[in-house]
């Protein structure tokens, strides 16, 4: 298929997930002179359970992980916007048996939503963390955590979530319509 023919990279939809993920590394750098010499490593309902010792890799752990979550988003966004859609692949005749276990989109308007829906589940990811950086970037030393971070922490990623797969679902039941709408 011809590049004029395929959707542009969504860019504004990736805007959102990297605005979290920039304020989230200035938000590290402006607090990690005030940070205690152990940080919490891992919480669970007990609250904090694993402590390091203060360093920037430690500290930086959540804005190393939120960075690969987007890389890794928007190299899938930018696949499933390559990939040989439903439509097209019927239309170039019998596909190879390995080809045709690949999960396509039905159609370039389809493939664009599955693309903005993986950019949005980037950007929840990213509220995520920043949720857990609320825990780790404290000024003091605490074992305790809040009551409102585990729903805080898993709302965002539920909701991305619920988005991509209702896209998805929708896609699957329009079957290779889904560019007619």
């Amino acid at each position: 298929m011809s590049d004029e023919l395929r959707p542009p990279f969504p860019w504004l939809w990736l805007l959102p997930g990297l605005v979290v993920l920039l304020g989230t590394t200035v938000w590290g750098i402006v607090v990690y002179p005030e940070l205690p010499e152990w940080l919490p490593q891992h919480f669970g309902p007990g609250g904090v359970d694993a402590w390091a010792e203060k360093s920037v890799a430690a500290a930086f752990v959540p804005v190393f992980v939120q960075a690969g979550v987007m890389v890794t988003m928007a190299g899938t966004a930018a696949a499933t916007l390559r990939v040989r859609t439903r439509e097209e692949a019927a239309a170039a005749g019998p596909e190879s048996a390995w080809a045709s276990l690949l999960n396509r989109p039905g159609s370039r308007a389809s493939a664009l939503r599955v693309a903005k829906a993986t950019l949005f589940l980037g950007f929840c990811i990213g509220l995520t963390t920043a949720a857990a950086c609320a825990v780790m970037w404290r000024p003091e030393a605490r074992t305790d955590v809040p009551v409102l971070l585990l729903p805080a922490a898993l709302l965002p990623v539920l909701a991305g979530t619920a988005v991509l797969i209702v896209v998805a679902v929708r896609d699957r039941s329009a079957g290779g319509r889904a560019g007619a709408r």
